[in-house]
């Protein structure tokens, strides 16, 4: 396997993922075209006008990557897997043996080589085998009463199981019955795959969020959808795309001089650029695009239509989030990118042996959550700059939610520091955690640091985190725009 396809297989797997959502997309909009055309030619006409025409121009590059470099890709192997995976799931059974009883069947249908681990345990001697009649005669696995019988790859206790298994016959010849407990748990050879469903619901949930807002609030989304048009044609959003494209790439080859940990040192740099841009982007949008138009009587314009407070500030945050989804898209791709290969690159510098693909992989999987906790993040900021706008124009806008990003990363760690031991410090840092937004909860240096992952209920506490207090800053936003004069 060449250096480029061992960097581009994890991107390639993404792409598959992508790929496949964006069919299952396509079929759901001709059966939509068979049932009702008009219903068909909305959906066309907000893909071609919204932010999913950018959106949609990703998927398609994502799409040609995935035909394009198949022909070097382990197609066979991933595809084999990816069938497999409704077949793979825990084996938990408990069941009593009588005494002297031979070839008790227990149902258990897995392969050998798709095993990760597995414990069977007993009270008494009992012998373990895959076929009938061979009871202690010829024992697949002997397990002794009270001590379980356990294996995991690497371990000094042979596997036993070969092949394709859809019974385990069990044997008792002693004089009491024996309560005998498998736990077995089975993956697909290449466990990678699993990121391709997620991929594809993840294409598919994203333009499924927009059309539903479009067409069960279209006047919110009308103000949203000029707002994402007019950010995206401005020139400091492609500004800051090519300014995150280009350091992203430098990234790769800045020597950090970390003996080893470059690669970890480049995911928090990468992920610290997205982050702050897409929060610089947020800022500066709900500045021009709220405090601007109040300012110049444009809201007022947009009032005298049908449409209410309520609707115009939704839809401005909205359209605020859009450009941002976008830029985290782009961005979020080439940081995958820049990951992978740096994986192949400080081998190369190194001089080590050329890694696995699935070593790039695991580099990549361990980002994509940090990418996701910095989206809500930005989503926060997002949130509370548009309630400041209403208020106030761009620059305090700028100082107010910059000195919240500071302080949001600052205040728990005041309460944990020396200084936290100071009555008064403790007490304004707890005040700060209680009012601000616990920014810190959306970092993933520590993760990255101890290289390990970010667990998915870890994912969705920080996501209702970030949905309440974006709530609770759009809600404060309202109140501050109920009342404002723009006569």
């Amino acid at each position: 396997m060449s250096k480029l396809t061992i960097w581009l297989t994890p991107i390639w797997i993404l792409a598959v993922g992508v790929t496949i959502g964006a069919l299952i997309l396509l079929l759901m909009w001709g059966v939509t075209w068979l049932v009702n055309r008009r219903a068909a030619r909305s959906i066309a006409e907000a893909v071609g006008e919204g932010i999913l025409r950018p959106i949609s121009y990703v998927v398609i590059s994502m799409a040609a990557l995935a035909l394009l470099a198949s022909p070097s890709m382990p197609v066979e192997r991933i595809m084999a897997s990816l069938k497999r995976l409704p077949d793979v799931a825990p084996i938990v059974e408990k069941v009593e043996v009588g005494p002297r009883k031979a070839d008790v069947e227990i149902p258990a249908s897995f392969r050998a080589t798709e095993l990760q681990s597995f414990t069977i345990t007993s009270d008494q001697d009992v012998a373990v085998n895959v076929a009938a009649k061979k009871g202690f005669v010829e024992p697949l696995i002997l397990v002794q009463g009270g001590e379980p019988y356990s294996w995991s790859p690497g371990s000094s206790t042979p596997r036993g199981f070969e092949g394709d298994v859809t019974t385990v016959y069990v044997t008792n010849e002693s004089d009491s019955p024996a309560n005998v407990s498998i736990q077995m748990y089975t993956d697909v050879e290449t466990p990678q795959v699993r990121a391709i469903p997620i991929a594809a619901a993840s294409t598919i949930g994203l333009y499924v969020l927009y059309l539903l807002v479009r067409f069960l609030a279209p006047r919110t989304s009308v103000i949203a959808a000029a707002t994402a048009k007019e950010t995206i044609a401005q020139p400091l959003f492609t500004m800051l795309v090519m300014i995150g494209i280009v350091a992203l790439v430098a990234f790769v080859f800045i020597p950090y001089n970390t003996f080893g940990e470059d690669v970890k040192m480049l995911k928090t740099s990468g992920m610290t650029m997205i982050k702050v841009l897409a929060i610089i982007m947020a800022l500066w949008t709900a500045s021009t695009s709220v405090a601007d138009e109040i300012e110049g009587r444009t809201a007022l314009t947009v009032l005298s239509k049908p449409v209410g407070r309520r609707q115009f500030i939704v839809g401005k945050f909205l359209g605020i989030l859009w450009p941002i989804v976008l830029m985290f898209v782009i961005l979020g791709i080439v940081f995958l990118l820049t990951v992978s290969f740096k994986v192949v690159y400080d081998a190369r510098e190194s001089a080590k042996t050329t890694p696995e693909w699935t070593e790039c992989y695991l580099e990549v999987v361990r980002i994509i959550p940090g990418l996701v906790l910095a989206f809500l993040e930005a989503v926060i900021l997002a949130a509370i700059s548009v309630a400041v706008s209403t208020r106030l124009p761009m620059l305090p806008n700028l100082v107010i939610c910059g000195s919240i990003y500071v302080l949001g990363h600052l205040a728990a760690l005041i309460v944990k520091s020396a200084a936290g031991e100071i009555v008064f410090v403790r007490f304004i840092g707890k005040l700060l955690s209680v009012i601000l937004p616990v920014l810190d909860h959306f970092e993933i240096e520590g993760a990255i640091a101890g290289a390990s992952s970010v667990p998915m209920s870890y994912l969705g506490w920080a996501l209702l985190y970030s949905v309440l207090y974006s709530g609770a800053a759009i809600l404060l936003a309202l109140i501050f725009f109920e009342d404002r004069d723009l006569a």
